[in-house]
């Protein structure tokens, strides 16, 4: 039996300090009622879908969406808090949590009482630790007691709200989430891993009415008999046991300190220790998904369903994971485990978990869909997640690497235990890159060899784009599964006396390589430029701006462009804008930052506006959407437009350095002979990808000065 596709949006309404970040608004599904036509397509049976204790004060938006699933036939599984402590009056703490959620759970039942699927609370266990022993969320605790009070509360709070339910939907079912972990240890510290392989079980004991592996701390926390004896004297064992289970999920416990760094030190009050991703120290590699599941199983032998299943990442490992966890399911239904379904999470991406939900919701990681567009995006997850959902598995070239946490390079410790190396069965096939000898090509290679994708950077002996034959040999040897062609003519100003050559480079080589991948129906992505445009807009040009270049460059890529998209519908093509990047020291923004640094002034054009690109952000993004299969023109360049003085100024004061030296001057006192707009910041209709200007300066900066305490360590290592 091939497990069902379940999917979910990322509900969460938390609470930190007296302000409540809500993923809904934060995404835009709170206003966005279409979207459940773009969840249908892509073949789901159910969906774990809020009514949120926190945010229910208009029944109208709950009657809207759960009506319009009812008529999509995809099955709503209600949760009513979701990392949550709910509405103001109330707390993890409060002693009436459990009546009062129980209350507002039978007002939900009334109002839809067609409704099967329920999670009263979404993964207890883990909200009581972010919330009462690390003290991330209200109400702020960072003891033990409270910790254990917030896990009593919310398991004693589901059997209460289940109870309610039931009484106006006898047949309602509880599919009750948590994450699933395992920690491994050093021998000194075993006792301690012990502890937390059998606390992780708490939710699910607790419901079962079965003796906990942490009675005994409970009690000694301070929980009485009778408190814990009311579970067994009240079951509600789930009808799903809802699997999360995260590559951070899995630790590893060491009392050898000095094998890391100071910041990752700590202690339980009675050993010292450090708790670190398992996948970073362990060598045969994490437990990971099957193991887990087989475990929960053999613990249970309950319906399981992995409720949960995201990582947030590049796409393709976003992709490998989730293929890793689809065919753990697989494998665990073999093995005789009732596992119902998978979980693709989450459908519009995630907001702020990169700090624990505690600082806003300001950093995006996209989903299934991306929602920095004007319509939700597909992603490559979406394509997989309908191909589970119809023909049971999925099929993409990035899947024949292994992800991060299967490589050796995973490792940041000293390993323990032999390294396992990784096997996909499968050959990895290549990117193809061109324009070795570029900045943007080495970047790609980098960066490629970074994220594990395979790859074969060429350069003009062994692939000459201009060349056909040059070109149908290339693609014949390397067999590539795409393309991404970063060669190129770059001397604006050389272009103008050199035509012949510039167009050979930019129009002819794109246009070969184009017609040859299309016949090979190979994807390409190519770049463009910012100076296709005249600058008499005095806006952000957008993509389907009319181009009119002043100068042969810009002519030259505005022709490839053309002859691209005529020849190779599936091609995409990059416009961007003024690159600077921590690799090399011919950019404009390194030069401006070494006279700076050296005291000497720096004429910078004060006449031309642009929306300066950071070359590792350029890269991450382009090759996440020739992953997702996007066309057509995009315009990629960090979000900002200024002038090239307002970008050192800029730049000097992210490093700390006086910008009193940056000398506003015309574009013709810094040797600029070729004409330019004057205007020629991008901007997109199709997606704001990129990240800020400020934030990408910031990144910068800091690689800089790493790299520079680098160097300075290496000499005084070497003397």
């Amino acid at each position: 039996m091939t497990p069902e596709v379940w999917a979910g949006v990322e509900a969460t309404v938390n609470r930190v300090g007296d302000a409540y970040h809500d993923q809904l608004e934060a995404s835009g599904h709170a206003r966005r009622l279409a979207d459940l036509d773009l969840f249908a397509d892509l073949g789901i049976t159910a969906i774990r879908y809020p009514v949120l204790w926190e945010r229910t004060h208009d029944w109208s938006w709950s009657d809207e969406r759960l009506a319009r699933l009812r008529e999509l036939e995809i099955r709503p599984i209600v949760g009513l808090v979701h990392h949550g402590s709910g509405p103001p009056d109330t707390s993890l703490l409060d002693p009436q949590f459990p009546e009062k959620l129980a209350a507002y759970a039978r007002r939900v039942a009334e109002r839809y009482p067609w409704v099967e699927d329920w999670t009263p609370v979404n993964e207890p266990l883990t909200t009581a630790r972010f919330s009462c022993l690390y003290g991330f969320w209200y109400p702020h605790r960072r003891e033990a007691a409270p910790f254990a009070r917030a896990i009593i509360n919310q398991v004693r709070a589901v059997v209460l709200a289940m109870r309610a339910i039931r009484e106006v939907i006898p047949g309602a079912r509880l599919i009750q989430t948590d994450d699933l972990g395992k920690t491994h240890s050093t021998e000194p510290i075993a006792y301690q891993a012990a502890h937390e392989n059998e606390r992780r079980w708490t939710t699910w004991d607790l419901l079962c009415g079965r003796p906990t592996g942490v009675d005994k701390w409970f009690r000694w926390i301070g929980v009485d008999e009778p408190e814990l004896g009311w579970f067994a004297e009240n079951p509600c064992p789930p009808d799903v046991v809802g699997i999360n289970h995260y590559l951070s999920s899995e630790r590893f416990l060491d009392h050898r300190l000095d094998r890391y760094p100071p910041h990752l030190h700590g202690s339980n009050g009675k050993d010292a220790y450090v708790d670190e991703l398992a996948a970073r120290i362990l060598g045969p590699g994490p437990d990971g998904p099957a193991n887990l599941l087989l475990e929960a199983w053999e613990r249970y032998r309950l319906p399981l369903a992995v409720t949960e299943a995201h990582n947030g990442c590049t796409r393709e490992e976003q992709l490998r994971w989730l293929d890793e966890v689809w065919r753990a399911a697989r494998l665990v239904q073999t093995k005789g485990a009732d596992v119902r379904a998978v979980t693709i999470w989450t459908l519009l991406g995630t907001y702020g978990w990169n700090e624990m939900l505690t600082r806003g919701t300001d950093f995006y990681e996209p989903g299934v869909f991306d929602v920095r567009a004007p319509r939700p995006r597909p992603t490559a997850l979406a394509t997989m997640t309908r191909s589970l959902a119809r023909r049971g598995s999925f099929e993409h070239p990035v899947l024949d690497t292994a992800g991060w946490w299967r490589r050796p390079e995973r490792l940041w410790y000293p390993a323990v235990g032999p390294i396992a190396r990784p096997r996909t069965g499968r050959r990895a096939r290549p990117l193809l890159i061109t324009g070795a000898t570029g900045t943007l090509g080495r970047a790609f290679a980098a960066i490629a060899e970074e994220r594990g994708l395979a790859h074969v950077l060429t350069n003009r002996r062994r692939l000459d784009g201009a060349d056909p034959g040059s070109v149908e040999a290339a693609l014949a040897a390397i067999r590539p599964w795409a393309v991404v062609n970063t060669a190129g003519y770059v001397r604006v100003d050389e272009a103008q006396a050199d035509q012949p050559s510039c167009y050979r480079e930019n129009t002819l080589a794109a246009s070969t390589l184009a017609r040859a991948c299309a016949v090979r129906s190979i994807p390409l992505l190519t770049f463009s430029t910012d100076l296709v445009f005249d600058g008499r807009k005095r806006a952000p040009y957008v993509e389907d701006d009319e181009t009119a270049p002043l100068n042969v460059y810009g002519e030259s890529k505005a022709e490839a462009e053309r002859l691209v998209m005529a020849v190779h519908d599936g091609a995409l093509v990059a416009r961007t804008s003024a690159f600077f990047g921590p690799w090399d020291d011919h950019n404009f923004v390194t030069r401006a930052l070494e006279a700076l640094t050296s005291g000497r002034p720096y004429a910078a054009p004060d006449d031309a506006v642009v929306s300066p690109t950071y070359v590792p952000d350029l890269v991450q993004t382009s090759l996440d959407l020739l992953i997702d299969g996007e066309r057509g023109i995009w315009h990629l360049a960090n979000t900002g437009a200024l002038t090239w003085c307002d970008l050192a100024m800029r730049v000097a004061e992210a490093a700390e350095i006086d910008a009193g030296a940056v000398v506003p001057v015309a574009s013709a006192e810094v040797g600029w002979t070729t004409p330019r707009p004057a205007y020629s910041a991008l901007a997109s209709t199709r997606g704001a990808v990129m990240p800020a200007l400020d934030d990408a300066i910031a990144r910068y900066t800091g690689a800089r000065e790493a790299q520079k305490k680098k160097t300075t360590e290496a000499v005084k290592g070497a003397a």
